[in-house]
């Protein structure tokens, strides 16, 4: 049965979930274009037509990944509710206890981009662009009266720190930190940065 042709855009986009998936099982180390290519039953050239490096290949496909997480952080902090609820679901989605997924992924993008420039420019960008988010968010509720904290920005940069953190010890040392706890963990820092009592974070959204 004939193949069916892919726009340009179409044929990129499929490789690059391809590789995300490829970099997710194997690491960015041990994949090789060869991987991608085999898993959608093309050939390396193709692939290399697209992506003439395996480096432009993986850069690539961090930034796909990137603009997915951003897109669902966009949908969560849009809802049409208080500042408090909808930063809590962005943060509980972020965080290692929650439903994002792909952790090994960005654990294995952070280790990389230390000796790839292109890569270090994707990670750093998702990173700004995740804080930003998030201050935005916590200036609203400053605001509205919801929150009280003097500084948004640094509030952000140390709530994703905390959040990143965690996501290490949960995926590159299982058991290291019981989930429960970790959640525990994060709703007590929210609840302190925001100058609220925790028990609005436990209540439903």
């Amino acid at each position: 049965m004939a193949r069916v042709r892919l726009s340009v855009a179409e044929r990129q986009g499929e490789l690059l979930r391809a590789a995300v998936e490829q970099i997710e099982a194997r690491g960015v180390a041990a994949v090789r274009i060869a991987d991608v290519a085999a898993a959608l039953g093309v050939s390396n050239a193709l692939v290399l037509y697209h992506f003439s490096t395996k480096e432009k290949l993986v850069a690539a496909a961090f930034a796909h990944a990137a603009e997915d997480d951003l897109a669902h952080l966009r949908k969560l902090l849009g809802r049409r509710t208080t500042a408090l609820r909808r930063l809590r679901a962005a943060v509980r989605w972020y965080a290692p206890t929650g439903q994002a997924k792909g952790w090994r992924l960005w654990i294995e993008g952070w280790a990389v981009a230390l000796r790839e420039p292109a890569l270090r420019e994707v990670t750093r960008d998702l990173d700004r662009r995740w804080k930003a988010a998030l201050a935005e968010v916590i200036a609203e509720g400053v605001g509205t009266g919801e929150f009280s904290c003097p500084d948004p920005q640094a509030t952000a940069l140390r709530l994703t720190a905390l959040l990143d953190g965690l996501a290490v010890q949960l995926t590159s040392y299982p058991g290291s930190v019981p989930r429960a706890r970790a959640q525990e963990w994060v709703d007590e820092a929210l609840a302190r940065e925001l100058g609220v009592e925790r028990e609005k974070l436990t209540g439903r959204a």
